[in-house]
């Protein structure tokens, strides 16, 4: 266990390591875009009948199971079960050049696009933080952040089960004052939250629309939660200026309807990962140009 350790320790060994996890947490990563809403919409429904039906007898549940593991990923046309050299990420996709070894129909792009990204972060955190705990920590909040961002673009909902384990998780690494103090964690969570509370409620009071979702609310207390208050500011000016720039632009040039709402969980987690990796020497910047 000490040789692990020590191998580990090395920065280069490291960023070998952490990067080739990145990849392989990517291909679990589309998994849990695709199934985690099936799931929440399954326990819905079935939430309602139990509203709807309290004088009925419970109707049992006889649908196959179905969660992150269960049944094994499959081609969705032909149900060609995925074998293991099938599923090495980035190098099957290369491979089977894009189409399903079963039925040749055209995979995704978006499959091999995410477990890039998910690599590339990863790598990212290694060559920023450095070997240790640190590093390996902002991995699950990048990735985290990478799969809450395609299920809002996909479904426009950022799930309870990710935010708030996120939230929690950022104020317990806090306890040692892994990224800011446990006090700068707690205001920050608290912020975090509060603040986009009031621009809801701001907003849904003089328009009578709701301006965004309560997981936006949730996603920004636990930014607040992992790197303190002092980070808010930047993580909000950032995600607005990054999303008034792309919705114009899919406005002008894709003709979106501009009553069909905008995600705004990518604009805060994308926001969220700069202020992590370059935050300090963005911030330190500007007080340089504000004081000179």
């Amino acid at each position: 266990m000490a040789e692990i350790v020590t191998l580990l320790s090395d920065p280069t060994v490291w960023i070998w390591v952490i990067t080739v996890l990145g990849l392989l947490v990517g291909s679990f990563l589309n998994v849990v875009i695709y199934r985690l809403p099936v799931m929440m919409e399954k326990q819905w429904k079935n939430e309602c009948q139990v509203v709807l039906n309290t004088n009925a007898e419970p109707v049992p549940d006889t649908s196959p199971r179905f969660n992150l593991l269960v049944p094994p990923s499959a081609c969705p046309k032909c149900e060609h079960k995925i074998r293991p050299w099938e599923n090495i990420p980035v190098i099957s996709y290369l491979f089977l050049r894009g189409r399903c070894s079963g039925c040749q129909t055209p995979i995704s792009i978006r499959y091999p696009i995410i477990e890039l990204a998910a690599g590339l972060l990863a790598l990212l955190s290694a060559m920023v933080y450095g070997p240790g705990m640190e590093s390996f920590m902002v991995c699950l909040l990048s990735w985290s952040l990478l799969a809450m961002s395609m299920i809002d673009v996909d479904h426009q909902l950022l799930p309870d089960s990710m935010t708030l384990p996120l939230l929690w998780l950022g104020l317990l690494l806090n306890t040692n004052e892994m990224f800011t103090t446990l006090e700068d964690a707690v205001y920050g969570a608290a912020a975090g939250y509060l603040s986009l509370w009031s621009v809801y409620w701001l907003f849904k009071l003089t328009t009578g629309k709701e301006g965004m979702g309560f997981g936006d609310f949730k996603l920004l207390a636990a930014l607040g939660a992992w790197m303190g208050w002092q980070f808010l500011p930047l993580i909000i000016l950032l995600s607005s200026l990054v999303g008034a720039v792309i919705g114009i632009a899919m406005i002008i040039f894709r003709g979106r309807d501009r009553n069909i709402p905008i995600p705004f969980g990518p604009y805060l987690a994308a926001a969220g990962l700069i202020a992590m990796f370059k935050g300090d020497e963005i911030i330190s910047s500007y007080m340089q140009m504000a004081m000179p």
